[in-house]
């Protein structure tokens, strides 16, 4: 029923539509009078041959024999009666078999469909439509970030130059509108005057184009774009770009700074003024096997452990959490504290090193990143690939599969103390992450995932550290939208802060169960420009307070829909 306005709207604004409708009402006035005509010659006939019927029988006896339902119950018995049935018996056919079903999916419910489709995925935005993201391809970063945007009640809209490409994006949750995104008038109808972000991910000369007719219509709107090569970002940012996100290499050194030994330091992944969220991997380091309250974090630091993460699960640790070996403690300090803590415990982390290369599986653009950042520090590395002609003169590696026992052997993988998965298929990182983990239980394994939807997995193959593409660039994209300075943390993890609820005014943070409910953090409370960190469990929340929480993308989920239900 929802869709008669629409397809009512389509008959009566389309001149193509009103044409056909009028054939549509010829073909049926044909067929009424053809019935007609038959049911006077019937009755002639019958009194012919003897028989009186009445003129309800002759349209009856009509009715039955074009629709080839024939009951039988009346019949003729001479040859001009049985001539009249077989003209009656073919005219139906042709009429009501062929014709005008073939006219009524033509006329009727074709455009029935069109108008559904057209509605399902317009080619214009309403004219109200305001602090929208416009996206320009879907791939798995604009899947990640979607996700994000539906969470925080971002409106969006996912511009598709294929129209049977827009239905099932919109059958599978998608918001879409159909355009050509070299096209002006596409942007225009998408309310580009009124729009909040463009965000471009397509190959790098689509995205320069993109900028560029984005830049006619609109000086001030933020454009984000990604690069696939080095070369393409002055092009881009000539073009009109505010951002440019060079994913690849971004990916690579986080990978790298998570390497044993990689900055010989705390990670720092957010700032909110003062307070500043920072990850260390506990691996080599005294830590190992003491309890948080046997480190001594905050009495000898004045830093706080506010999470653990470990192979993939967050968690909120309590003072009798022992600590593992691939621990990473997610800490909250000030830039002071956090500094005398490094000062100490990045010691272990250098005398830790080897002089045994770390191994690089994978020599595209990831592997060649982790490579710079390891020749800038002075780590040793080896590079193992498959194709010869993706190594550069002078680098070290070998040639060959990593599934090869011998090209190991060749790598010394019984003496390596980290291997990084860089290669562009989830599944070949999942089966060399099992392997490897099979021949070196005690290495560190770090891995890429294309897809959120295999991180879980290469956890459970054995990964000590995840990163992937799509939760990196949506995270990157989604970060600069909130304006917040907070980098790409262990995958899974994220930081936000927002306005306290109502629903949590007036108590305290001891009695708003946040952790129990959502498995989220306050790390710190926010009260006209003053900044608390790590802030007393007894602190009443007030109408104004903003709140800064850690916690797993899940549990930022599940805190948006408990505070607002």
């Amino acid at each position: 029923m929802k869709l008669y306005p629409s397809v009512l709207s389509f008959f009566e604004n389309g001149e193509s539509a009103k044409r056909n409708l009028r054939v549509l009402f010829k073909l049926l006035f044909i067929l009424i009078f053809l019935m007609a005509a038959y049911s006077v010659i019937f009755h002639f006939l019958m009194i012919l041959e003897g028989n009186d019927y009445s003129w309800i029988t002759g349209i009856y006896w009509t009715l039955t024999v074009m629709t080839t339902l024939g009951f039988g119950d009346i019949t003729f018995h001479t040859d001009l009666g049985r001539t009249f049935s077989i003209v009656v018996l073919l005219t139906g056919v042709v009429f009501l078999l062929i014709l005008l079903p073939f006219t009524f999916i033509k006329f009727f419910y074709a455009p029935l469909i069109e108008a559904e489709s057209r509605k399902r995925a317009p080619k214009e935005l309403p004219s109200g439509t305001k602090n929208h993201v416009i996206l320009t391809a879907f791939d798995a970063v604009t899947a990640a970030l979607i996700g994000r945007l539906k969470n925080h009640h971002y409106q969006y809209v996912l511009i598709v130059d294929d129209l049977r490409r827009a239905l099932e994006l919109y059958d599978a949750g998608i918001r879409v509108a159909v355009g050509d995104l070299d096209d002006p008038e596409t942007y225009r109808k998408m309310r580009i005057d009124q729009a909040l972000l463009v965000v471009a991910t397509n190959p790098d000369e689509i995205n320069t184009n993109i900028a560029f007719t984005v830049r006619e219509l609109n000086e001030q709107v933020p454009i984000i774009t990604t690069a696939d090569s080095p070369y393409s970002v002055d092009i881009l940012e000539m073009a009109g770009s505010t951002r440019v996100l060079q994913l690849h290499d971004m990916l690579g050194g986080s990978l790298a700074t998570w390497t044993i030994g990689g900055d010989c330091r705390s990670t720092i992944i957010s700032r909110f003024d003062e307070l500043i969220l920072a990850e260390f991997p506990v691996m080599g380091t005294p830590l190992v096997g003491k309890t948080l309250a046997e480190c001594g974090a905050r009495e000898n630091f004045g830093v706080s452990v506010v999470g653990i993460w470990e192979r993939g699960q967050f968690s909120i640790p309590n003072a009798g959490h022992i600590i593992g070996n691939n621990s990473v403690l997610v800490l909250a300090a000030s830039s002071e504290n956090l500094a005398a803590f490094d000062k100490i415990y990045s010691f272990y982390h250098v005398c830790n090193l080897t002089d045994s290369p770390v191994l690089i599986i994978g020599g595209g653009r990831v592997g060649q990143t982790i490579a710079d950042r390891f020749r800038k520090r002075k780590m040793s590395y080896l590079i193992i690939e498959k194709n010869p002609r993706r190594v550069q003169e002078g680098e070290d590696f070998v040639i060959g599969d990593a599934a090869d026992i011998r090209t190991l052997q060749k790598a010394w993988i019984e003496k390596a103390p980290a291997a990084l998965l860089t290669t562009h298929d989830d599944a070949t990182n999942i089966y060399l992450t099992k392997y490897l983990r099979s021949l070196r239980p005690d290495m560190q394994i770090l891995s890429r995932a294309n897809m959120e939807r295999n991180v879980s997995t290469l956890h459970r193959a054995g990964a000590d550290f995840v990163m992937s593409y799509a939760s990196l660039g949506a995270t990157a994209v989604f970060n600069f939208l909130r304006k917040e300075d907070t980098l790409m943390l262990a995958e899974g993890l994220n930081v936000f802060r927002l306005k306290a609820p109502d629903s949590l005014v007036g108590k305290n943070l001891a009695q708003s169960r946040i952790r129990e409910m959502t498995g989220c953090s306050v790390v710190a409370i926010r009260v006209n420009d003053i900044m608390a960190i790590n802030p007393d469990p007894r602190a009443p929340i007030h109408e104004k307070m903003e709140l800064v929480l850690i916690g797993s993308y899940e549990g930022e989920k599940k805190f948006l829909e408990w505070a607002r239900a």
